[in-house]
């Protein structure tokens, strides 16, 4: 018999985990930190798993691994290994130690009972994943997070023409049950829309995005490229790009043309004494980046030349010092919720709304994104395609409307066992 228990993820959005146990096996399905604060905690210590699979470097499915024992197997892709040590070093963190191991994608790996195939798919992060997960005769296939639009949208046709087979429960995620892409439906929507703007400019333009947010920072500089701009990074973006080409043809990270780095301000210099106490980490890059580097007097001179990608919580200090005669441009590339004003844990969020309904003179407000997950219709085609025994929602807060849109519906709330037989 295999037992599931979802311990997060069955009512909400992030902080997923889901137990599998066969009699003498047990699995994590991801391992998140949850994105609300009144989510319930959960208790890590006590699940003593074999192994932990973690789908791809949002937090929301690894940030609880630093609570593992340290033998613990933690089982993920390289890239995703590489990208969540970037954050955390250029936060000045201690990388996690866990007892890392690598999968490779459509390459089968056996874990105790369980036998397991990683599925790259197209997502807002880099080298996200579902799993083929095989065990007592049955066959589980787990979405991870995934859309069908963005840069890697022929992942989601591979699956939807040559599905894996005989699925008898698939857990799928459903964050855009109430909501939908139809201002942005594509990737190359948001593209479009940069480019229209920086076309236009008098002024700076400031771009709010995560800079693992890969397909984005490719579309904001395919639009500086088409419209003679140059796009302004900083030293971490630069680092994660660097990361990100070592798999990818497609990235030339620093090295692109119309792209440099910000080498001034107090954000670079933070970054920079970083940079320095892990000199033996970065090895080569510290000095090929210092070639590509731009200082913000360079951008004051000429400001309509420069698209410069920002954070919601460090953009203030720049977005005031550029105003003026000419307006600012505020493009916005992250969901709108981040900027409830509820939300006190998106620091910054309040300037940034405020932004948004005009309220600061000189400065115009953009809006121009495209989700990570995928809107119902793709998610109707996906559940098509496999055609599952059992459908379970998970990373969603409307697992309750599942039975509207899809077939054989099987809810497990949080904490409940449920045994496959």
């Amino acid at each position: 018999m295999l037992k599931i228990t979802i311990h997060r993820g069955a009512h909400e959005i992030g902080g997923t985990c889901i137990q599998l146990s066969t009699s003498k096996t047990t699995i994590l399905l991801d391992l998140g930190l949850p994105l609300s604060a009144e989510s319930k905690k959960i208790n890590v210590a006590s699940f003593q798993p074999d192994a932990v699979l973690i789908s791809h470097p949002h937090q929301d499915h690894f940030g609880l691994i630093e609570k593992l024992p340290p033998e613990t197997p933690v089982y993920l892709g390289k890239l995703t290994k590489e990208l969540i040590d970037a954050t955390r070093m250029f936060l000045d963190m201690p990388l996690f130690t866990n007892n890392f191991k690598f999968y490779e994608k459509w390459q089968p790996f056996n874990l105790g009972d369980f036998r397991l195939t990683a599925y790259l798919v197209d997502h807002s992060a880099a080298d996200a994943y579902g799993f083929l997960i095989e065990a007592e005769g049955k066959r589980l296939f787990y979405s991870g997070d995934f859309r069908g639009h963005g840069n890697k949208n022929k992942l989601f046709h591979k699956m939807i023409t040559d599905p894996p087979r005989d699925i008898d429960l698939l857990f799928m995620e459903g964050t855009m049950l109430e909501r939908n892409n139809n201002e942005f439906p594509h990737e190359r929507a948001v593209r479009d829309k940069i480019q229209r703007i920086i076309a236009r400019q008098e002024n700076v333009s400031f771009l709010i995005s995560s800079s693992q947010n890969i397909d984005r920072l490719v579309s904001a500089h395919n639009a500086c490229v088409a419209k003679g701009k140059v796009f302004v990074i900083d030293f971490y973006t630069a680092w994660v790009l660097e990361k990100v080409k070592a798999v990818s043809t497609g990235i030339s990270a620093f090295k692109w043309d119309h792209i440099a780095v910000l080498a001034s301000g107090f954000k670079s210099g933070r970054q920079y004494s970083i940079m320095q106490k892990q000199r033996g980490r970065l090895g080569s890059f510290i000095n090929n980046v210092f070639d590509h580097t731009i200082k913000e007097e360079v951008i004051r001179a000429d400001p309509s030349r420069y698209l410069v990608l920002e954070k919601v919580s460090s953009v203030g200090r720049l977005v005031e010092s550029f105003r003026g005669n000419k307006p600012v441009n505020v493009i916005y590339s992250q969901w709108l919720g981040y900027l409830s004003p509820s939300n006190d844990d998106h620091h910054g969020a309040k300037a940034m709304d405020a932004y948004k309904c005009g309220d600061v003179p000189g400065v115009d407000f953009h809006y121009a994104h495209t989700s990570g997950h995928a809107p119902v219709e793709d998610l109707q085609k996906y559940a098509a395609a496999l055609k599952p025994k059992m459908l379970v929602p998970i990373h969603t807060e409307y697992g309750n409307k599942f039975n509207e849109l899809f077939d054989c519906i099987v809810q497990i709330a949080d904490n409940q066992v449920f045994t496959l037989q």
